[in-house]
C-alpha cells in the first residue's frame, strides 16, 4: 500500500492553470530518498498511475520529471 497522502484542490487547481497557460515554476520538493531539491520547471501534465497524482514537467535542460504531487512542498509563478 502506497504512503501517497491527496494533495488539496486548490494546489491541484493552480498546477492545471499553469500547464494550460504555460507557466514556469520554481518548484521545491523532497525526493523519496529524503533530499530537496528546488528548481525552475515548466509543467507539462499531471497524471494518476496507482492511486497516486504526478506533476510531468521539463528542467531547464530539457530532461523531464515526474514529481508525486504529495512530495512538492511549494512552487511559485517565475
Amino acid at each position: 500500500m502506497s504512503d501517497y497522502h491527496p494533495i488539496g484542490c486548490e494546489t491541484y487547481a493552480a498546477l492545471e492553470i499553469a500547464i494550460v497557460q504555460g507557466t514556469r515554476l520554481r518548484v521545491g520538493w523532497q525526493s523519496p530518498d529524503g533530499r530537496w531539491h528546488i528548481e525552475p520547471l515548466l509543467p507539462v501534465d499531471l497524471r494518476t498511475r496507482e492511486h497516486e497524482e504526478f506533476l510531468i514537467a521539463q528542467r531547464a535542460v530539457g530532461r523531464p520529471l515526474e514529481i508525486r504531487l504529495d512530495r512538492i512542498r511549494r512552487f511559485m509563478p517565475l
